[in-house]
């Protein structure tokens, strides 16, 4: 049985995003205010840039839906690019304005972003054709999928939620996190943060940065709950959970690595202080005291909360530039400054939400198979009454 699939399309200043999923059982009711949700989720947090006052994010479902109930087929929805009225001239997809083209044309590449590598790439000398796709603007279309793969997990009981664990120098990465805690996180406050204590501070750090016309980044933490045991595969390279959720997390942008439990501090730890024993009790079976392991052993789910951790690095277009070469004269000079973020930090969790949620997702259709949600449904009850019996 194949697992969910889904395909974005669009650029940053575009028209429109548009976005595919497939895989989603016929029967599942959606819930499209709790899905615009999550689109607003990923535009909140201190430290965004302009563009988030004037996108008002809302999902538009065109195909796959009827009623509030999925059909079984492609869920086809488009997000609208309110600033594509300021654009036009400059990115219509068949009659560009080449006097706005050229004012708008980014001639000094920015280190750590595509812009170079990516005209290369694909023999762009006018690098909006890249920056347009590389955008953070993409990840919208991410959580709109994301929204659809979490509607499913709900209704199979498993949720998964973020926070941020620190922003630049401020906040501790490597503490211990729980779905608990994940459940006293103010969605609200400025950084999302799981330590209010130490909020402050942090958006105390986004002032500081955004005075020297530098940026940050930070860690978040992604927590999935309600995981039954054996999902994953130990089998084959490609089939490990960990190694697809690693994946799913990394391709977020600007997101450099990635660690699942205690991952990273495990790596400096005798195998004593690392594993998780194992216990059994009568009226529980088996079970492990502690969650180093981040919920995943040998690729495969263990029935403890997935615990992961994905460290951003600060985004690469800042204020006051940084050294770079001008394309049309092949001299230094300061990278060109776009309007943009100092940090996305909080939106960054709300994005690896969304792709944890997509691989979850996937992999439970895998397992559970079921062309409708009753099917589906009742082949994971059957798996549930096979776990009880060990």
């Amino acid at each position: 049985m194949k697992g969910l699939e889904f395909t974005t399309g669009g650029e940053s200043h575009g028209p429109s995003l548009s976005i595919i999923v497939r895989g989603i059982p016929a029967g599942l009711r959606l819930d499209l205010d709790r899905m615009n949700g999550e689109m607003t989720r990923r535009q909140h947090g201190y430290g965004r840039g302009g563009r988030m006052k004037i996108e008002q994010d809302r999902i538009e479902v065109t195909a796959g839906v009827r009623g509030g109930e999925t059909l079984g087929s492609p869920i086809a929805m488009t997000v609208r690019n309110r600033d594509w009225e300021n654009w036009k001239a400059a990115m219509d997809p068949w009659a560009v304005d080449e006097k706005e083209a050229e004012n708008r044309r980014l001639v000094s590449p920015r280190p750590g972003h595509a812009d170079l590598a990516g005209g290369q790439k694909y023999n762009r000398r006018d690098l909006r054709d890249v920056l347009e796709r590389a955008s953070a603007r993409e990840t919208a279309a991410r959580v709109a999928a994301g929204a659809v793969a979490k509607e499913l997990l709900y209704e199979l009981g498993v949720k998964v939620s973020s926070a941020t664990l620190s922003v630049g120098r401020v906040g501790d990465p490597n503490r211990p996190v729980t779905a608990k805690d994940m459940s006293e996180v103010d969605h609200e406050s400025p950084l999302r943060a799981i330590d209010r204590t130490v909020e402050g501070a942090m958006v105390e750090e986004v002032d500081r940065a955004k005075l020297d016309g530098n940026t940050l980044g930070g860690v978040v933490a992604v927590v999935a709950e309600g995981l039954p045991v054996g999902l994953g595969s130990y089998v084959h390279w490609d089939e490990k959970l960990d190694g697809r959720l690693a994946q799913a997390v990394m391709s977020v942008h600007a997101v450099k690595a990635v660690s699942i439990g205690d991952g990273v501090t495990a790596a400096g730890l005798f195998g004593s202080e690392v594993h998780d024993p194992i216990v059994h009790q009568k009226s529980k079976g088996f079970s492990r005291p502690t969650n180093r392991a981040g919920g995943l052993e040998g690729g495969v789910t263990n029935g403890k909360e997935v615990v992961i951790r994905g460290y951003m690095k600060p985004i690469s277009t800042l204020r006051r530039g940084l050294a770079s070469v001008n394309l049309d004269t092949r001299e230094p000079h300061r990278s060109q400054w776009e309007r943009s973020d100092v940090t996305a930090i909080a939106a960054c969790g709300v994005v690896c939400e969304a792709m944890v949620a997509l691989v979850l997702a996937s992999v439970m259709r895998e397992k559970f198979g079921g062309d409708s949600m009753v099917e589906m449904k009742r082949n994971f009850e059957g798996y549930r009454g096979q776990l009880r019996g060990w």
